[in-house]
């Protein structure tokens, strides 16, 4: 099995799509951290809309955001892909757009707004791994995806923070911030587009002879709806337990989503360089023990009481982080390892769909079992996880591209572009 054992800036630069493609990742995510932890408060405050109003708004332009997956999907598998991050971007621009253009009180612009940064969000994660998936190879590609997530949440901490200084300046500030970002996607989509990579999708069933269907993938995709609600935990279980159950300071939830962030930004390749000396699917089976574990340990945290639970609640956070962050490092480059090539899109589409459906039912999930108080919550997100991570390690990867005599002529691809710095010919 081929392992990173050592990542040098510069060929993870290259191998992540090179320069641009890296400038426009970091220009994308300062944008996006601009506005989107900001866009209730854009409804409420600037378009003066109720709060419930405003979430089923944002609520449903996540939900027709995973509708628009499948095309994107096709799209990909038709060879696109630096095309298809900078559609990502631009549909959000025209998001930003209607947000900065509609009136007070009219909530059909809003929505639409919404529905266009919905869309490009759900689009962005499969386009970019998609484009990552043809620049680089075996585990350099794994160190290449983690080091895009380190990127990426580096961008959006900056632009969070650079809008909360701004915030003082009440609804001129949230309109500014609205500017700023259609701006940075623009920018940010001139960078990826500039990037024009293409594959040749015809190439691959011709090659290796393993043309065949996509994975199903199903409990692979079943497993990843549950472990993406540790990627929910930080921002909405923590601050609900610490603020509500254990009476704790505002600042305790703030601190923990910080720390959050510094420990995805700093550790997410070391840890995924570190892991690739074991296969990837027992690396996400690892990952969901170790979230189990952590939410074991919110468990015992919550029951100290005043006093004690919240630094409790935030030591046990740093395992619930290191969880989160091998599950990242190794959950979209085990699908990319799985799928045919020239299906990868639509297995990309696929996973994407599961990652956002948990994403948007989370936030209910976790707020209706912790009403029932900390057994229901910590026990439930500890059942279902240690059900997952089961699931996954004792699935058996059948029909993929890794299987049977294409394994060989697939391992000496990589070997061979690895040494070579081979990639996919594009215009």
């Amino acid at each position: 099995m081929a392992t990173t054992t050592k990542i040098q800036p510069r060929a993870l630069v290259r191998a992540s799509g090179g320069p641009r493609y890296a400038a426009a990742l970091a220009v994308d995510a300062l944008g996006t951290g601009l506005l989107r932890p900001f866009l209730l408060l854009y409804g409420v405050t600037v378009l003066k809309l109720s709060a419930p109003v405003t979430g089923i708004a944002m609520t449903a332009g996540v939900v027709v955001g995973l509708v628009c997956m499948p095309a994107v999907g096709r799209w990909l598998d038709r060879g696109a892909r630096s095309t298809v991050v900078a559609a990502s971007m631009l549909v959000r621009v025209l998001g930003v757009a209607l947000l900065s253009a509609a009136p007070a009180g009219h909530v059909w612009l809003f929505a639409t707004a919404a529905l266009f940064l919905g869309v490009g969000n759900q689009a962005w994660p499969a386009a970019h791994a998609a484009l990552v998936a043809t620049v680089a190879h075996g585990r350099e590609r794994d160190a290449a995806l983690a080091g895009g997530r380190a990127l990426r949440n580096a961008g959006l901490g900056v632009g969070a923070l650079l809008a909360t200084a701004c915030l003082a300046g009440g609804t001129t500030a949230l309109q500014a911030l609205a500017a700023v970002t259609g701006l940075a996607y623009l920018a940010a989509a001139a960078l990826a587009w500039s990037v024009r990579l293409r594959t040749r999708p015809a190439a691959a069933p011709a090659e290796d002879g393993a043309g065949g269907p996509a994975p199903r993938m199903r409990t692979l995709l079943a497993a990843n709806v549950v472990y993406v609600f540790c990627l929910n935990v930080p921002e909405i279980a923590l601050p609900l337990v610490l603020v509500t159950q254990l009476r704790a300071s505002p600042v305790w939830p703030a601190a923990i989503f910080v720390a959050n962030t510094v420990l995805v930004v700093t550790l997410q390749v070391p840890v995924t360089v570190l892991m690739s000396r074991f296969s990837r699917r027992t690396v996400l089976a690892l990952a969901g023990v170790v979230l189990t574990a952590s939410y074991l340990g919110f468990l015992a945290a919550t029951s100290l009481g005043h006093g004690w639970g919240a630094p409790a609640v935030a030591t046990v956070a740093v395992v619930c982080t290191i969880g989160e962050i091998i599950y990242a490092g190794s959950a979209t480059a085990l699908v990319t390892a799985l799928a045919p090539a020239h299906l990868l899109g639509r297995a990309l589409a696929r996973f994407q769909l599961s990652t956002g459906f948990g994403l948007a039912v989370s936030p209910a999930v976790i707020t209706a079992l912790a009403s029932h108080g900390p057994a229901a919550l910590w026990g439930g997100l500890t059942a279902a996880t240690l059900l997952s991570a089961s699931a996954v390690a004792t699935e058996k990867d059948q029909g993929t591209r890794l299987s049977g005599p294409a394994a060989g002529r697939e391992q000496a691809r990589e070997v061979k572009a690895r040494r070579g710095g081979a990639t996919p010919a594009g215009t």
